[in-house]
């Protein structure tokens, strides 16, 4: 099966690499490219692909507006992270993650794939480095706001949430609470249902939000 993507970039430069790159992988194919976070929203709606790679900052409308207008769709946001603050926004606004530019080809390949496959592409040291980046940082609006409240999650469902907060993968939480990988497989979905949250990503920022996940208070914390 072919995975469809729509590149929304305002660089033809940065289209046109990964047009290029991607013509040569038979699984994936370009339906669709625009230069503008408006022009992505009416381009999905048209071709309805099914993953979009979005930059974060362009003209007219910014990657963020534009992934909370759509929905017929996954979308990837395309950042330089260490100059951009504004991925954990994007996160919010229901991106499925995102790519940094100046990743490896194949892992950009490699994330769309799991993105199409209806996953989250934020390996666990991405996580750990996002976390790091915003849980220190006052949110855009003021002062990070006062822990989240959820109930309705078990005390082992709240451990699972909290190594998820950390960039665990289910193998390293098996690991860690000493259960085998399809439990925290079992585990995980049921926080997904619980919390209404359509992807790891999702349980990432939960987390976060909750206070499970404790900014830093010097240098690396990992």
């Amino acid at each position: 099966m072919t995975i469809r993507v729509v590149l929304a970039d305002d660089q033809p430069l940065i289209r046109a690499g990964l047009r290029v790159l991607v013509a040569d992988t038979p699984d994936l194919e370009i339906v669709g490219e625009a230069g503008t976070g408006a022009e992505a929203v009416a381009l999905v709606e048209e071709v309805r692909p099914d993953v979009v790679v979005m930059d974060i900052r362009m003209p007219d409308m910014d990657g963020i507006e534009a992934t909370r207008r759509i929905t017929a769709a996954h979308v990837v946001m395309l950042t330089t992270f260490d100059d951009d603050e504004y991925v954990y926004a994007s996160l919010k606004a229901g991106a499925s993650g995102f790519l940094v530019k100046d990743m490896a080809l194949e892992e950009i390949l490699a994330a769309i794939r799991v993105v199409a496959g209806g996953d989250a592409l934020i390996a666990p040291s991405v996580t750990k480095r996002l976390i790091e980046e915003f849980a220190a940082r006052p949110e855009p609006a003021g002062a990070r706001p006062e822990p989240r409240r959820i109930n309705g999650i078990t005390g082992r469902e709240r451990e699972v949430l909290t190594l998820i907060g950390r960039g665990m993968s289910n193998q390293e939480v098996a690991g860690e609470l000493y259960i085998s990988v399809a439990t925290a497989k079992a585990h995980v979905a049921r926080l997904l249902a619980k919390l209404d949250a359509r992807d790891r990503v999702q349980l990432v920022i939960i987390a976060y939000e909750m206070g499970l996940v404790a900014p830093p208070t010097g240098g690396s914390t990992t």
